[in-house]
C-alpha cells in the first residue's frame, strides 16, 4: 500500500528488454535506499514494482510485458516518481493507494492559474470513459503516482474530463511539472469508491 505522497524524484537509467517485458535500473538520491531491502516494493509513477536488486544509489526491477501494455512511461530512460510502501504507523498524508494503475488518461490542459497568488495550476485530464463512476467532486485521483483533489469532473461521450489544482509544492517535487497538453499518465482511482461501487452493483 502506498499514499499518493511521492519521496524521491528518481531516473530510469536504462531499460533492458528481458524475456518479454524489461529489466529497469533506477538511480535515486543518496540515503533513499537505506531503509529498504530486497523484496520491497517501490512504486514508479503510480505503478508498484518490486526492487530485485540494490546499490548504494539505485535499485532494479523486472516489469512485465502486461505492466507496460497498461502503463505509460516505464519503457524508457526519464525522471519518475518514486513513493516507498507504506508501514503501519506511517502518516497517511494523501490517501489509500494500492500501485495498481486502473488506466491511462491524456492531459488536456495544463496551464497556471490567471491572477493566482499562489502560482497553481490548472491540470485537466481526459479520464477513460469506464473511471467516471469512480471519479467525484473533492474525491481523490493518483496521476503518475500522486495524491491529487479533484476539483471537478464533466463527462463527455469518450471520456470523463476531470479537473486538478496542482500547488508549486507538488510541481516541484514531483515530475507533474514536466507535463504538456497531450501527454499520457497512468491513473488509479480510489481505492473505497472502487468497493462502494463493486457492492451496490451486487445489491
Amino acid at each position: 500500500m502506498f499514499t499518493g505522497i511521492i519521496t524521491a524524484v528518481g531516473q530510469i537509467k536504462s531499460a533492458q528488454v528481458k524475456g518479454d517485458g524489461l529489466h529497469l535500473v533506477v538511480e535515486v538520491p543518496d540515503g533513499y535506499l537505506d531503509d529498504v531491502a530486497l523484496g520491497d516494493s517501490i512504486a514508479i509513477q503510480g505503478a508498484c514494482m518490486t526492487a530485485t536488486q540494490l546499490t548504494k544509489n539505485s535499485f532494479a526491477l523486472d516489469i512485465s510485458r502486461e505492466s507496460l501494455n497498461k502503463t505509460v512511461g516505464l519503457d524508457k530512460v526519464g525522471a519518475v516518481n518514486l513513493e516507498k510502501a507504506l508501514r503501519l504507523n506511517d502518516r497517511l498524508g494523501g490517501h489509500l493507494v494500492s500501485g495498481h494503475v486502473d488506466g491511462v488518461g491524456k492531459v488536456a490542459h495544463f496551464s497556471q492559474v490567471a491572477n493566482d497568488a499562489y502560482g497553481s495550476w490548472l491540470l485537466r485530464i481526459e479520464a477513460p470513459k469506464e473511471l467516471a463512476p469512480f471519479l467525484a467532486y473533492k474525491g481523490s485521483i493518483v496521476v503518475n503516482g500522486v495524491s491529487l483533489t479533484v476539483n471537478k469532473t464533466e463527462d463527455s461521450l469518450t471520456a470523463c474530463i476531470v479537473d486538478i489544482n496542482i500547488i508549486p509544492h507538488t510541481l516541484q517535487n514531483t515530475t507533474l511539472g514536466n507535463l504538456k497538453q497531450g501527454d499520457a499518465v497512468n491513473l488509479e482511482v480510489d481505492l473505497i469508491a472502487r468497493y462502494v461501487a463493486r457492492m451496490l452493483n451486487k445489491l
